[in-house]
């Protein structure tokens, strides 16, 4: 039987994939850089730089201006993107369910997952109406101060609590990066940027069941979202609900709203052979 190696995954990585993968990562937030800035934004030499955007070109990853030399994202990007989507078990099964849920409340509904102290959306659905909040897919939000965030952190908290948290060496999980790293973000004045406030929320979305965001992220922007448990049990995704204030005032959030997005949650957990826990 093959000796398991208790060294942290970290110490097998390779810098230089590692340094390209961060370049392509630099084009989530950025829409087009020259060599010389996107050196300066990883720490690299300028003509270290060049040999990875070259390479990434030629791959396809990557596309040059010729109008301005700044280079963007190339349709190989694309492609991967669209084949996680048909791939990805979790997205499959949440595709019906976003839809149904947008439908049935005529909010936006979002499928959300944690990575470090952010929460990616994953897909979304809008609904029918004259005023509604946009669609997220593909982006990145400090999972502090959003309902999908707060519900996947609280989510954390319980793995742990079950003994199934996610163990990848060397990296620290979302709660220990949340209370020991730089400090949270103060997006609204309703932000909970204090990290023992945050931890007492935590707790109190775990006994609720599902978390809310009441203007901590926008002003005028409410969400209320759920976890979506595996076979295991631990918490692998969220599914939440946003809409603006005017529509989602404390009784409606706190009721039709949480309600739909629970039971749609739990919904798509039994899908994926978990238990719900409302």
């Amino acid at each position: 039987m093959p000796k398991t190696s208790s060294k942290p995954k970290s110490e097998y990585a390779i810098q230089t994939v590692t340094n390209a993968l961060r370049m392509l990562e630099v084009f989530h937030t950025e829409k087009e850089m020259g060599v010389s800035d996107l050196a300066r934004n990883l720490g690299l030499h300028k003509n270290n730089a060049f040999r990875l955007l070259a390479t990434l070109e030629l791959a396809g990853y990557i596309q040059q201006t010729p109008s301005t030399d700044l280079y963007h994202l190339g349709p190989r990007c694309l492609e991967l993107g669209h084949a996680f989507a048909r791939s990805h078990t979790l997205m499959n099964r949440a595709r019906p369910i976003l839809e149904e849920l947008a439908e049935t409340t005529r909010e936006t509904a979002h499928l959300g997952v944690l990575r470090g102290r952010e929460v990616v959306h994953l897909d979304g659905v809008l609904p029918e109406q004259l005023v509604l909040t946009g669609l997220r897919v593909g982006e990145r939000l400090d999972a502090h101060c959003t309902a999908l965030g707060k519900s996947l952190l609280a989510g954390e908290i319980s793995n742990r609590s079950l003994g199934i948290a996610d163990a990848t060496l060397g990296v620290p999980s979302a709660i220990d990066s949340l209370l020991s790293e730089e400090p949270l973000e103060q997006h609204t004045s309703a932000t909970l940027a204090d990290p023992s406030k945050l931890m007492d929320e935590l707790r109190a979305v775990q006994l609720r069941g599902y978390a809310t965001d009441v203007e901590e992220f926008v002003p005028g922007l409410r969400c209320a979202a759920a976890p979506v448990r595996d076979a295991s049990g631990r918490v692998i995704a969220g599914l939440s609900l946003s809409g603006p204030a005017m529509r989602m005032n404390e009784v409606r959030l706190h009721g039709e709203v949480a309600t739909a997005v629970t039971a749609a949650a739990d919904r798509l957990s039994c899908e994926l052979g978990g238990m719900p826990v409302s």
